[in-house]
């Protein structure tokens, strides 16, 4: 089996650039939410990882009109109403704000880039989409 080193070095940059020291501290910015919405926020980031699971599932069949679907549908701009965002909003940062809205609109985006039916830019900007999560989740927790 081949090894792949470079690995090791790239989850441990993940650690620190996500907040971790090697002692287990984590400096991300802790948001208090009332308990009813951290649950709620919970389920909606479990839920976009599912529609982002499912848009790769679609992508890797060359069904990129299912994927642009679920991208609108789930994590697009017209999915906010369904995700609650404007109740959410009040509890956070202005930074968590800013990077959920750049992932709602990297999903719009994304949507329309599939609907076009060329995989590479459709690759690149689901890739939009997943760094607009990491930023947040590098930065911010909510427990």
């Amino acid at each position: 089996m081949k090894r792949f080193p470079v690995i090791r070095h790239l989850s441990a940059g993940l650690l620190l650039m996500m907040g971790m020291s090697h002692a287990g501290e984590d400096a991300r910015q802790l948001v208090k939410l009332p308990d009813m919405m951290q649950q709620h926020m919970l389920h909606n980031m479990r839920d976009h990882l599912a529609s982002i699971n499912q848009i790769l599932s679609y992508m890797a069949d060359d069904e990129l009109d299912k994927a642009a679907d679920v991208a609108e549908t789930r994590l697009g701009m017209s999915s906010l109403e369904a995700h609650g965002a404007s109740h959410m909003a009040r509890f956070m940062p202005e930074g968590m704000r800013q990077a959920g809205t750049r992932m709602h609109k990297a999903a719009s985006r994304f949507a329309r880039t599939a609907q076009e039916g060329d995989a590479l830019p459709a690759y690149k900007a689901l890739a939009e989409i997943t760094a607009a999560c990491v930023s947040c989740h590098a930065g911010y927790r909510i427990r």
